[in-house]
């Protein structure tokens, strides 16, 4: 049963942020584009947008599909911590927890339930499992992926240059 629990909870969060990864950059479901989306990452002082738009896109779509395929270990969790902690730093902090209000929750969420999959691990219902690689994701690679995923996110929004009014 617990594999099928973390079955479920990879395929929410995986392709959750996958489907959001989308909006972003295909405008699918209902989302804006890569163009749009581009522009608007821009005024959030990410330049080029396209750029950071890609990033985005491919963190996004790449680590919600590792992590429903639960393929590669911590890999794609690491991507979505990475993004959710741009995701939070750049807009949602500001905006207090309730996501109702703009805040955090959603990418707090994204993120618990990602680093919780990175370290449980992803079950035998999982590709690791099907290829027979679960064995290299120890804790302590589990840790450093996550870290470096922290990192990354970090100096992502070090990255950020918003103008001034």
């Amino acid at each position: 049963m617990t594999s099928l629990a973390l079955l479920l909870v990879r395929l929410m969060i995986g392709l959750g942020l996958a489907a959001h990864g989308a909006q972003k950059g295909f405008g699918w479901f209902g989302g804006k584009g890569f163009k749009a989306t581009g522009n608007f990452f821009e005024s959030l002082g990410y330049r080029p947008g396209s750029l950071f738009v890609g990033l985005a896109v491919t963190g996004e779509v790449a680590g919600g599909v590792l992590t429903a395929a639960g393929l590669f270990g911590p890999a794609g969790p690491a991507l979505i911590i990475l993004v959710m902690i741009v995701a939070a730093g750049t807009i949602h902090l500001k905006n207090g927890f309730f996501s109702q209000n703009g805040g955090y929750e959603l990418n707090a969420l994204y993120s618990v339930a990602a680093l919780a999959l990175a370290f449980a691990g992803p079950g035998n219902l999982s590709l690791d499992a099907a290829f027979g690689i679960r064995t290299y994701f120890t804790e302590t690679v589990n840790a450093v992926t996550i870290a470096a995923g922290m990192v990354f996110g970090f100096i992502n929004l070090g990255l950020r240059r918003p103008t001034t009014a």
